[in-house]
């Protein structure tokens, strides 16, 4: 019986691929192709939808736009949503077993990257037209329609081709995460700097607005605290005292101890980082949230209009007016925006950080099962490279228990610590959402140990031959 890659392979092969280079880039050439790519990311941002009044009416997914890279009314409307999303779950269908694909074989990694991509369009389709059909663009004509749904589609392709240019030699570590760090980075520093007049009469950045506020003599708790969702000193020392413990928890690990027994007993330790399972929760949540959030704002335009049908209240009441969420589960699963927002009502505060919480365990256990990150996957791969336990046999059995000490206690301890980090940020108002500052610190420090290992290589070309590099 033929495989679902096979089946699908006269359609990947249609589809484009960026080629790797002939021969592994210098440093210096790699980081000229990365500026590119983010020059192009950066201009797409700007380059607004035709067909479409910018910035018209409420956004349902305002504080999602930063951790999927997006920007409002532009081309960059989706963002890296249709790619992250895609990824996500072709890894899934992979390690729950539903997809079989043996990436010890040329062909099926290349059909698998293929399968990616296709997902990533078919992805990035559906959720073009939930934005469309869900008034994310308000009411527009069927012209306008497929005008916008044309250019949301090229704009995801050209995206796509732009992470994959990167990934494969051209670039340094990912177009994806270089995307996400820079559009959470330009928000924080807008949100921090901004010499725009706010609604509040001050200046919109967070520090200029504290400046104000001391030069005309009042109270410095109006400083901290503004109304409604705009930047304060409060949200940004947050944001600086997240960035140092997400820091802090990166370094922290559980070391198991292995041995090299072809090696004269060679030995070593595994690492299991006290985040196990990093961002990975939290963009499963945000991912949830918003899909929550598109089909109760399409079912209440449908169907609830007027806030009356009892049942379809509990999925989500919203504004006739600028379509914000009101009620509902769509109300429960929006961040508060800022301390304000908190005090203004509290049982919001306290039902979002609950489903946050939990909504983010749920994912963290789901992930290990079928991502490979079990106790059972992780001791079979460690036996299949030849390692084993100090003073026991080598046996999948024996190390699987040993590392069942660990693997679930951190597994749900990260995804705890995850989401209360991203809900205490959001209620205290951190600038660049909870969510977007851990997923930033998480990039950063990858493309740090990125950066530090190219150096070493090019000052030991050694190394590279010992990695089986060219």
């Amino acid at each position: 019986m033929p495989k679902a890659l096979d089946i699908l392979e006269p359609i990947i092969r249609v589809i484009p691929e960026v080629s790797r280079p002939e021969r592994k880039l210098a440093l210096r050439d790699r980081i000229i192709w990365t500026a590119i790519v983010l020059t192009i990311y950066l201009v797409m941002s700007e380059i607004p939808l035709y067909g479409i009044t910018r910035g018209v009416g409420y956004d349902p997914f305002l504080y999602m736009r930063m951790l999927f890279a997006a920007k409002r009314g532009t081309l960059m409307e989706l963002g890296i949503g249709p790619i992250v999303t895609a990824g996500l779950i072709m890894q899934l269908l992979v390690g729950s077993g539903i997809l079989e694909v043996d990436f010890q074989d040329p062909r099926d990694r290349a059909l698998y990257t293929g399968a990616q991509k296709l997902m990533a369009l078919v992805w990035g389709a559906i959720q073009s037209l939930a934005y469309i059909l869900g008034g994310a663009f308000g009411p527009l004509p069927i012209d306008a329609i497929i005008l916008v749904f044309v250019q949301l589609m090229m704009a995801t392709f050209i995206v796509m081709l732009l992470d994959e240019m990167v990934q494969k030699g051209w670039g340094i570590g990912s177009g994806v995460s270089l995307f996400i760090a820079t559009g959470i980075a330009q928000q924080i520093a807008w949100q921090t700097f901004s010499p725009l007049i706010a609604s509040d009469g001050k200046y919109l950045g967070a520090v200029l607005a504290f400046i104000q506020t001391i030069i005309s003599g009042e109270s410095i708790w109006n400083a901290f605290v503004r109304p409604g969702a705009l930047p304060g000193m409060a949200g940004l020392i947050a944001t600086l005292l997240i960035f140092i413990f997400v820091i802090y928890l990166e370094g922290m690990r559980i070391e198991v101890p292995v041995a090299f027994p072809k090696y004269r007993g060679l030995r070593t330790k595994i690492p299991l980082k006290l985040l196990y399972v990093s961002n990975i929760p939290i963009i499963f949540t945000s991912m949830l949230f918003v899909d929550l959030k598109i089909v109760s704002l399409m079912v209440w335009r449908q169907f609830n209009y007027n806030n009356t049908n009892v049942f379809l209240n509990w999925l989500g009441m919203f504004n006739a007016t600028n379509n914000s969420p009101i009620g509902g589960l769509a109300y429960y699963v929006t961040p508060p925006t800022g301390l304000s927002s908190v005090m203004t009502d509290p049982l919001h505060a306290v039902i979002y950080s609950l489903i946050l919480i939990a909504s983010s365990v749920l994912f963290a256990v789901i992930w290990v099962e079928a991502s490979g990150l079990s106790p059972r996957d992780q001791a079979q791969q460690l036996v299949q490279a030849g390692l084993q336990i100090p003073g026991f046999r080598r046996s999948p059995k024996i190390i699987e228990k040993l590392l069942s000490r660990y693997i679930p206690t951190l597994t749900v301890l990260s995804g705890i610590i995850v989401a209360i980090i991203a809900a205490l940020a959001d209620l205290i108002g951190a600038i660049g959402s909870g969510m977007g500052v851990l997923l930033t610190v998480g990039i950063i420090y990858q493309y740090w140990n990125i950066l530090t290992q190219e150096q070493i290589e090019e000052l030991y070309p050694m190394v590279r031959r010992i990695m089986g590099e060219k």
